[in-house]
């Protein structure tokens, strides 16, 4: 399969390389969480997304959606199975390069995780800031994420004084500030009203066309059916649709 490709393939090291697929970037196999013996959040899930592909996550309240997210993320790893993204099996990172690798996920989460006493600048800034960016680097990549979801005039106001839409789209600013591989969101749109999530959707939609991979765990199947994506269903765990 590889020989065939026209493109090269970047060398991997061991720890890395598992199964390479010029197409893919994200690939589960047999991928299986358990919340303790016979107990599963996630069981036998196989699938891929392509690079620049959007799509949705669904299913119902405990089907598994945000435990998938939390393992693309890093933030747990699989009882069994695999989890490759780019190339590199997530299981098998070490402390620095799982640090490496969360600078290459934008996450956004439901309840916005914003700081209440830092402005909005400094909600955007601080993990860059952590990475050792200087102040002239952040201003110009935290302007420039702020000018994508329409809140650069807001760039010194605090959260408590954005409204929810606004607070949603500093999240959305704060995960696009180092240029995500991949863009995850834990259901966007839940505190939002239907005008709010269609806009929010909009922002998602313009971050997959400049070529963000982005996966999105949703229950608002209305807005799935509006943005005619991709749709991998979940229930109890299990993939039970894929279209």
């Amino acid at each position: 399969m590889l020989a065939q490709t026209a493109r090269p393939v970047p060398a991997l090291s061991n720890w890395e390389l598992l199964v390479y697929s010029p197409r893919s970037v994200i690939e589960a196999h047999h991928l299986t969480k358990d919340y303790r013996p016979g107990i599963h959040a996630l069981k036998d899930l196989s699938f891929e997304v392509e690079k620049g592909e959007f799509v949705f996550l669904t299913g119902p309240s405990g089907a598994g959606k945000s435990t998938l997210l939390r393992l693309l993320l890093r933030a747990d790893v699989p009882s069994s199975g695999d989890l490759v993204v780019n190339g590199r099996n997530l299981a098998r990172l070490n402390g620095p390069q799982v640090q490496a690798y969360r600078r290459s996920v934008g996450f956004v989460f439901q309840d916005f995780k914003l700081i209440p006493r830092k402005t909005v600048y400094d909600n955007i800034a601080l993990v860059p800031r952590l990475m050792g960016a200087s102040e002239h680097q952040l201003r110009r990549r935290a302007t420039q994420a702020l000018a994508e979801v329409g809140l650069a005039e807001r760039v010194d106001a605090f959260p408590l004084e954005l409204s929810g839409g606004e607070q949603q789209r500093v999240a959305i600013a704060r995960a696009l500030v180092s240029d995500p591989l991949i863009f995850l969101a834990d259901e966007p749109t839940g505190n939002l009203d239907p005008v709010l999530s269609l806009e929010v959707m909009t922002l998602f939609r313009s971050i997959n066309a400049r070529g963000t991979t982005v996966l999105i765990a949703t229950h608002d199947r209305a807005l799935i059916r509006h943005l005619g994506k991709r749709v991998i269903t979940l229930d109890h765990g299990k993939m039970v649709d894929t279209k």
